[in-house]
């Protein structure tokens, strides 16, 4: 009995300090890929425990998966949602489906690489103009929700990767039908979230970004922001990952990570009393 008061009280303490007051600056930052590999996994573990992330997205499909359920495991407090694939993007890593769906995949049986055809593409490398079926797409992505489901059992939400929902109506009624039935359909919108940007295609470096990303903090109006990326580390196995048009991944990767993790970041954060909140935050908090 003392356990479960000493509980309600944390919780209502926790309440207490996050409740709105109208002047308040509310801070969602997610990192996705986590589950795509091994720098991917690490990096977005440290931009939770020494850094501002407070929800991340995981890729079931991907091959470092296992590890990532582990280390997920040992870090409850991350909020995790799920990380709806139909894509694998990069030249010299592939993954495959979890269920037999050919109309997915490429005469290899890996994901097609892109959503959309790209002109530096070859033909035929879309979902979008492939033979795909619905059914194949709703059984792919239910056995994604429960691998997850099965593995991490307090998923609260889920995104959609190289937003495969934005490929056909059909597949975005799916997507909106699965999520409402698994109960993981919190949409950061309906809470009145705002997409943030916190640095501008030409900031490159690290040192760009975190410099743009306080400047952009320390004007913050009161509300609700969401910042979406991906962490990675500057490391061979992920200086290996790229597609063309994108090769410079290990360093753009690391360049997240020291944003979410910079003690410049986190002191701005401080000073304005921004609250970092994560998607579970959003439904269980009255942010209204």
């Amino acid at each position: 009995m003392k356990h479960i008061s000493l509980l309600l009280l944390s919780i209502l303490i926790f309440s207490s300090c996050m409740a709105q007051s109208g002047n308040d600056i509310y801070l969602l930052i997610r990192g996705d890929d986590i589950g795509s590999s091994h720098a991917s996994n690490v990096a977005c573990i440290q931009s939770y425990k020494e850094g501002i992330m407070r929800s991340v997205e995981i890729m079931v499909p991907g091959p470092w998966f296992p590890e990532a359920v582990e280390m997920l495991k040992e870090n409850q407090g991350l909020d995790v949602g799920v990380h709806l694939v139909l894509t694998s993007e990069w030249s010299n890593i592939k993954w495959r489906p979890l269920t037999w769906c050919p109309s997915l995949t490429d005469e290899n049986g890996y994901f097609y690489p892109m959503i959309w055809q790209r002109d530096d593409f070859p033909k035929g490398t879309a979902l979008h103009d492939a033979p795909w079926k619905i059914e194949e797409i709703e059984a792919e992505l239910r056995a994604q929700i429960e691998m997850a489901k099965k593995h991490l059992p307090n998923i609260s939400h889920a995104g959609c990767h190289m937003g495969c929902g934005s490929c056909a109506p059909e597949i975005e009624a799916v997507i909106n039908k699965l999520l409402k039935e698994y109960d993981i359909d919190i949409s950061p919108r309906k809470f009145g979230v705002e997409g943030l940007r916190l640095w501008d295609r030409t900031d490159t470096t690290a040192a760009q970004r975190i410099r743009v990303a306080v400047e952009k903090l320390k004007s913050l109006k009161p509300g609700k922001y969401l910042f979406i990326d991906h962490p990675g580390l500057d490391t061979p196995e992920m200086q290996a990952i790229g597609h063309p048009g994108y090769e410079e991944v290990a360093r753009d990767r690391d360049a997240v990570t020291k944003v979410f993790t910079s003690p410049d970041v986190m002191e701005v954060i401080k000073q304005r009393g921004i609250k970092l909140i994560s998607y579970a935050d959003l439904e269980r908090l009255d942010l209204d």
